[in-house]
């Protein structure tokens, strides 16, 4: 797997709001579109170009446009709703496939309740959002349910990430790169990122 870190000046500023329990839930969701747009950037950085001339105010102008896979952003309910539209700022053609998850709080083990994926996912490049990636387990679901679907050209954003969950993905799907705002510290008794952002869930909708 390979995991990058996104060391932008921006990131880390819109990052230290996020980390403040202070942070309204309004204020928490447009950082957590605004960072995850930035995330994107970075995450697309290899999409390939291909030429073409357009008819510009002089004349005819050679420019560039996306060519090869089209994209599939696919968010992990329900956390990952909340950094879809960062995505679709940069990317608005993205199709949008969901994978229902939740942690069970006993076990910390993925519950898988519900998918939806476009007909043609696997011709598509798919990117996976998930606030924290903090066991690892809800994103290798999501991953294991992708390839079954046929998809080999996948990768994952998030916001926050532990060395557990980094290390858990790595060992199921190396193959899969994974953009994150942060690497932390480690995880707690009950499986929460530190020093993390609390659980973004309740604090993307309001329900903490």
């Amino acid at each position: 797997m390979s995991f990058t870190v996104v060391d932008h000046p921006l990131i880390r500023h819109k990052l230290g709001f996020l980390r403040r329990s202070d942070t309204s839930t309004s204020k928490f969701r447009d950082l957590a579109r605004e960072v995850t747009s930035l995330l994107t950037y970075e995450a697309f950085r290899d999409m390939e170009l291909e030429p073409y001339t357009v008819k510009g105010w002089a004349g005819p102008v050679k420019v560039e446009k996306l060519s090869g896979k089209k994209v599939a952003v696919v968010p992990i309910l329900r956390a990952g709703i909340g950094m879809l539209q960062g995505v679709l700022d940069i990317i608005p053609s993205a199709r949008v496939n969901v994978v229902g998850l939740y942690r069970d709080e006993e076990t910390a083990e993925p519950v898988y309740y519900y998918h939806k994926l476009s007909s043609d996912v696997e011709n598509r490049l798919a990117v996976i959002i998930d606030p924290m990636l903090a066991t690892g387990n809800s994103m290798v679901a999501a991953i294991d349910l992708l390839k079954k679907a046929g998809c080999r050209d996948i990768r994952a954003i998030c916001m926050v990430a532990a060395p557990e969950g980094m290390k858990c993905v790595e060992d199921a799907h190396p193959d899969v790169r994974v953009f994150a705002a942060a690497l932390d510290d480690k995880l707690n008794e009950v499986k929460y990122i530190l020093p993390g952002l609390g659980d973004a869930g309740d604090r993307l909708f309001g329900t903490k």
